[in-house]
């Protein structure tokens, strides 16, 4: 297999690291997290203005057309920075969806305003007890020629600052995915802390009015959409994963090479550089099966398992490489005045968002399972 990446592939992905090295010197991410926000407007507006929001968004809408693979390498830059920007919810989790899936009336309404950065859509996942955005709990019941939903949700990245949610819920004939906006009658919105300090919320929704023209698809159409929009998610996240967990490795080979102990650098002690050399191991494994998940997604192929395996690398990775370079940094890596803090948080952050490594696990056996008894 020939891994190499297209010329227009990394000629994206260069534009992208030197646009987010500019905005995040430890200073600059510490100056963010402050303020409480943990989205950085202006780097996300910077981004819209090289065009790199819309790499998996057609020419027609704006955007520049690459795909999904190339949407995933921005992910694992953005990972790579700890930047502080709503990438997978906004680009992988709606926009995608949105453009795969909904009308061109909801494309032209959403998409060439995602691209701009003057729009946010984000997405809801996750409701408790319940990891299947395809089975939801909420309900929808008709109400004209649109529905009212009620349930709840958890986790909604950006509920409070997006002009629409993408969500799906169970009517009488069917799963329904719609654009819902969280100013609505009867949304109510609840703040949820989470690993990596960033402020999501619990959407409750109470019988909440939708438009026909908020309807992004019903029926098998909607079971596709929400089954596409959990694995460009879960792809996407390993994809950030990817690039914590490079940086987390390099960051700790630069450490252990230039601290000294005993009158020689500690990277030069044997059961340092076997920990450092795992993390690298862990890195690369997490990084093949992370870009076989985004080139069957890109090419519109089957894609479930590719995507379960790389999501249970993303856990299994993010977490013995974080928990490697905190022992080998020693109480460094604790220090808030230190960036490998940052790193450390989202990646147990990820490691747990959409399933975790023992639940996918078991969710792959079990098909497996199905499979051979077939």
């Amino acid at each position: 297999m020939d891994f190499t990446i297209p010329e227009a592939l990394d000629s994206a992905r260069q534009l992208a690291q030197q646009i987010l090295n500019d905005f995040t010197a430890p200073e600059q991410l510490q100056a963010v997290e402050q303020s409480g926000a943990h989205f950085d407007h202006a780097l996300w507006q910077a981004l819209a203005e090289a065009g790199l929001l819309g790499l998996d968004i057609p020419e027609a809408h704006g955007g520049i057309g690459l795909g999904f693979y190339a949407l995933g390498l921005l992910c694992e830059e953005v990972g790579r920075t700890a930047a502080p920007l709503p990438i997978v919810p906004v680009l992988a989790s709606a926009a995608s969806t949105l453009q795969r899936f909904a009308d061109e009336a909801l494309h032209e309404a959403w998409l060439p305003g995602i691209t701009r950065g003057e729009v946010l859509v984000s997405a809801a996942l996750e409701e408790y007890l319940n990891p299947d955005p395809a089975a939801p709990s909420t309900r929808a019941s008709a109400d004209g020629d649109g529905y009212r939903l009620s349930g709840s949700k958890i986790c909604v990245p950006l509920a409070g600052e997006a002009q629409r949610i993408l969500l799906s819920a169970r009517a009488e004939h069917g799963l329904v995915v719609a654009l819902l906006d969280p100013g609505s009658a009867g949304v109510q919105l609840y703040p949820q802390r989470v690993t990596s300090g960033e402020t999501r919320h619990e959407l409750v929704l109470e019988e909440v009015a939708i438009d026909a023209a908020d309807i992004v698809a019903s029926g098998d159409q909607a079971l596709a959409a929400m089954q596409w929009a959990r694995e460009a998610t879960r792809a996407a996240l390993c994809a950030s994963v990817v690039g914590l967990c490079d940086r987390m490795m390099r960051m700790t080979g630069s450490y252990t090479s230039e601290r000294q102990q005993f009158g020689r650098a500690v990277a030069t002690f044997q059961a340092v550089s076997h920990q450092v050399a795992n993390c690298y191991i862990d890195t690369e494994c997490l990084r093949l099966v992370t870009q076989q998940a985004l080139s069957l997604l890109d090419a519109g192929q089957p894609a479930g398992e590719a995507v379960t395996i790389a999501k249970i690398w993303c856990g299994d990775a993010s977490h013995r490489v974080s928990q490697s370079a905190q022992h080998c940094h020693g109480g460094t890596g604790v220090d808030r005045d230190y960036p490998l803090y940052r790193f450390c948080l989202q990646a147990r952050q990820l490691e747990l968002s959409l399933g975790s490594s023992a639940q996918l696990t078991g969710e792959l056996g079990r098909a497996i399972a199905a499979g051979y008894a077939a």
